[in-house]
């Protein structure tokens, strides 16, 4: 079997792909619902999704089954559950016809179920800058988090929450033109360098007439008068230390961080209660 570039064996042999009796005490954890007893996430941060995304990953699950199960929340006695992780496969399950989806059945108050929707969306890199920015705005105003309180659990740097929630500060049309990919992130962050909102679109009408790049707004930001941003230099997550956190998140129903320098690194397991400590003390060592 080759092997994944970039990550060395110990960080490889994390969760091998044969039967192993780790594997199988995840196993005894997950359960198949039915589609119809689940609900959608009231604070689900992506609102919007790609149908040919959807279609697509439908095609693989017809083919290869759901591989990450669903993180559900029981929310009555009648055996209905509220989708705490996994709308896209959700969606894509009942566009495939699957009856029932593999699911971790667990406990969460508001915060928890906000955390783990938008923590999956961002580690799949599937929410768009604003959803991101709108999510990161509703942690800190709703459950009065600091940009480092929220970076700490997503796995970002505070700067990069700051900055993104920043983006909110945009005028409705710079918004719009952002949500619509008419502009990207990087030239939203070069305009929010102007002090005002006429500059901003006046900047914004340069940029879709002449098709700017991102350095050319921030040179044209800076002929108006406004500071030239500094560009972002925080290390992008490799897609395969993503990826094993992902694996780890939908497993054990808990956030992952795995800080991975060569052949060294840590994994952090993050809980918010004793409930979920000794839930994930029972996984690891059944008895």
């Amino acid at each position: 079997m080759a092997k994944r570039p970039g990550l060395g064996r110990g960080l490889d042999a994390l969760i091998p792909p044969g039967s192993t009796s780790f594997q199988s005490a995840i196993k005894n954890n997950v359960v198949d619902i039915d589609v119809n007893q689940i609900i959608p996430n009231t604070h689900q941060p992506r609102k919007e999704m790609d149908t040919g995304e959807l279609e697509h990953l439908a095609e693989s699950i017809r083919e290869h089954g759901i591989i990450q199960p669903l993180i559900l929340m029981p929310i009555s006695a009648d055996n209905k559950y509220e989708l705490i992780a996994g709308e896209r496969r959700l969606r894509a399950a009942k566009i495939a016809g699957l009856a029932t989806v593999p699911a971790i059945i667990r406990k969460a108050n508001e915060q928890e179920k906000l955390e783990l929707a938008l923590i999956e969306n961002i580690q799949r890199t599937d929410l768009g800058p604003l959803e991101t920015a709108e999510a990161y705005h509703q942690l800190a105003e709703d459950f009065n988090l600091s940009h480092d309180e929220i970076a700490a659990r997503v796995g970002k740097s505070r700067v990069s929450v700051t900055n993104t929630i920043r983006l909110l500060k945009l005028p409705e049309v710079v918004r719009q033109a952002l949500a619509e990919h008419k502009i990207s992130e990087g030239h939203a962050r070069a305009l929010l360098g102007l002090n005002s909102v006429q500059a901003q679109i006046a900047v914004l009408e340069t940029i879709l007439k002449f098709e700017y790049s991102v350095r050319q707004t921030e040179e044209l930001v800076r002929k108006y008068g406004g500071e030239r941003p500094a560009r972002k230099t925080e290390p992008e997550t490799q897609p395969e230390i993503r990826a094993l956190e992902e694996r780890l998140r939908s497993q054990f129903g808990m956030r992952v961080n795995l800080d991975h320098h060569g052949e060294k690194g840590r994994i952090v397991i993050h809980y918010y209660s004793n409930e979920e400590l000794n839930r994930f003390i029972d996984q690891i060592f059944p008895e």
